[in-house]
């Protein structure tokens, strides 16, 4: 009798681990970009809420993300680089864009409000080229006039990780600057001449904060979420804009998803006198042949979730949702290219 009861416990107990492996297992993992991780984690809250299923997310930059799902360790992958079509293919690899944001400068200064300091493409190069080393440099005092400019050291703060905001940054500076593409030139990891390095985008924020005379680029949630002073940027148009959604979207406005392979879109330096010159999108990385279907569903079901119900809480944290015709594209790109090990379409 006792027998059968310390059976029937131990028949129960497997049951409910079972239970709970089984829950725990509809999780669905992701590792990458730091771009987009506060819109990532307050769409997994709500999808929580929503459907039970949670997200684990590792911010780790879009250097481990392509790492990541290269090595199929995570269920996707994320980075602020697009992957070429060739890296793509070599890989058995599909891309799609989740959100769009911007990268913004961030600086220390006493006395300076949240964009209140104007910066041209050619002041920022050179400042992280270290040509300019002051703060009241000839150069940055000629466009603001105005301003009080201490005569203190400028400090550069970068990415230490490799990272697809660092891609944005230096995509930018590359395309309007000469010098600083011939020196330094575009990627997710570039070879620095001067400053410190920051691991992530907390990691730039947080050295910035630090260091009287920083100056670093960042995700503008980072910024605006740790009222940091940011900077107006003198676009492609000639004028200085803010960052915020209004200008991200005038950046993408005149995107086209459909001629580019893999929806490799780059949209910095875009034209517009609204436009934010340093706006990009986050892109979602998975295997075309999965391994494991049901994961890549839930994966699909998450991003087609988010896509139908996170614009609100995109445009919260100065997002930019992708409009309905770029989604509608992803939708299809999921059906032709997502397959089981049997070829079968993993999305419904």
């Amino acid at each position: 009798m006792r027998l059968n009861k310390t059976l029937k416990k131990l028949t129960m107990a497997a049951a409910a681990a079972m239970a709970f492996s089984s829950a725990f297992a509809a999780d669905i993992t992701g590792a990458g970009a730091t771009f987009p991780y506060p819109i990532y984690a307050k769409w997994a809250e709500a999808y929580k809420k929503a459907t039970g299923i949670g997200l684990n997310y590792q911010s780790i930059g879009s250097g481990g993300g392509i790492k990541q799902i290269k090595a199929r360790t995570v269920d996707f992958g994320a980075s602020d680089m697009p992957l070429k079509f060739e890296e793509m293919e070599a890989n058995g690899l599909m891309q799609f864009p989740a959100i769009m944001g911007g990268v913004v400068p961030i600086v220390n200064l006493e006395g300076i409000k949240p964009g209140q300091l104007k910066m041209t493409p050619d002041v920022l190069a050179n400042i992280y080229l270290g040509k300019i080393t002051k703060w009241n440099a000839p150069e940055i005092a000629a466009v603001n006039p105005g301003v009080s400019l201490p005569a203190a050291d400028i400090t550069v703060v970068h990415r230490s990780d490799g990272s697809g905001t660092t891609f944005l940054w230096t995509d930018f500076l590359s395309k309007t600057n000469a010098g600083f593409k011939s020196t330094v030139g575009s990627g997710t990891a570039v070879k620095w001449p001067a400053g410190v390095g920051g691991k992530g985008n907390e990691g730039v924020a947080a050295n910035v904060q630090r260091i009287k005379g920083a100056i670093g680029y960042v995700e503008y949630a980072y910024a605006k979420k740790n009222n940091m002073s940011h900077t107006q940027v003198k676009n492609r148009d000639g004028q200085f804009v803010q960052p915020d959604d209004e200008t991200f979207k005038a950046a993408a406005a005149g995107a086209d998803w459909t001629k580019t392979p893999g929806m490799a879109v780059v949209l910095t330096d875009q034209p517009g006198k609204a436009s934010w010159p340093i706006t990009g999108a986050s892109f979602i990385l998975m295997h075309k042949v999965q391994a494991d279907a049901g994961k890549a569903k839930e994966v699909v079901k998450f991003f087609d979730w988010a896509y139908r119900n996170g614009g609100a809480m995109a445009t919260e944290l100065d997002y930019v949702a992708m409009p309905p015709a770029v989604i509608t594209q992803v939708q299809g790109a999921w059906k032709a290219q997502l397959k089981d090990g049997s070829g079968k379409p993993v999305a419904p």
